[in-house]
């Protein structure tokens, strides 16, 4: 029996608060995953992980040593501070969905420049690390776009200023900076987890993650991603095609 268009329509939004739920319990479970085996205080190195799982890139680290350069990925922006950013602006499962579009946007400001001063942090500590210990910086697939991922990030947060001044873009519409900030910045997202996922692949990982647990934590960053690929989708991409 062929459903009907309501009812597809009604599956179809069930289906998407479900997922949104699933991507806010992932974006606030991976980084407290990544807080308990990096002990957090337990050496200088050990806070790259958890600032990284909160805002981008996988860090070397093992548990109470932290001059061994061993890869162990987090992720900041990209696990927890950016995928609230931008799930604030989901029409089903925002959690500021009672409040005007305005305190959502200067929200979003926020938790971006958290996520990006936290990336920075993290950068700051492996490159410092790696510098004491006399190890080559991003010679890594995985640091190579953790690096690009950060650089990204900055010029997304740079970008985004010119929704708050549009008039510096005489030549642009309102409507095509934010369609263009949107794609820019699920690029950006997309990147980070790309990054995430790389460092899940390292040897640190792999050893003290193993099974089942593994498997769990590469499908971490593929649910918040598909989330998130969706919203923008649906907010810009269809309703832009469906103008023309």
């Amino acid at each position: 029996m062929a459903l009907t268009a309501e009812t597809e329509s009604r599956l179809y939004r069930s289906l998407r608060v479900a997922a949104g739920a699933a991507a806010h319990l992932v974006a606030l479970g991976f980084p407290a995953a990544v807080a308990v085996l990096a002990r957090p205080g337990s050496s200088l190195f050990s806070w790259h992980p958890l600032l990284m799982a909160l805002a981008v890139s996988a860090a070397p680290w093992r548990r109470g040593i932290w001059p061994v350069p061993i890869p162990l990925p987090s992720a900041p922006q990209f696990s927890f501070l950016m995928t609230e950013a931008l799930l604030i602006f989901s029409p089903e499962t925002s959690l500021l969905r009672s409040f005007s579009r305005k305190v959502r946007v200067r929200v979003h400001w926020a938790l971006q420049l958290l996520a990006l001063l936290c990336a920075l942090l993290g950068l700051g500590i492996i490159t410092y690390n790696k510098h004491l210990n006399g190890k080559g910086h991003f010679v890594t697939w995985h640091g190579l776009t953790g690096l690009l991922a950060v650089l990204y990030a900055g010029g997304q947060c740079a970008g985004g200023v010119l929704l708050l001044y549009p008039k510096l873009m005489k030549n642009w519409t309102l409507a095509k900076l934010k369609l263009y900030h949107a794609t820019s910045g699920l690029v950006c997202y997309l990147l980070g987890c790309a990054s995430l996922m790389l460092g899940m692949c390292s040897l640190w990982f792999t050893t003290t993650v193993t099974g089942a647990s593994w498997y769990l934590a590469m499908l971490c960053p593929l649910i918040t991603s598909l989330v998130i690929m969706n919203q923008v989708s649906n907010a810009y991409l269809y309703r832009k095609r469906s103008q023309h």
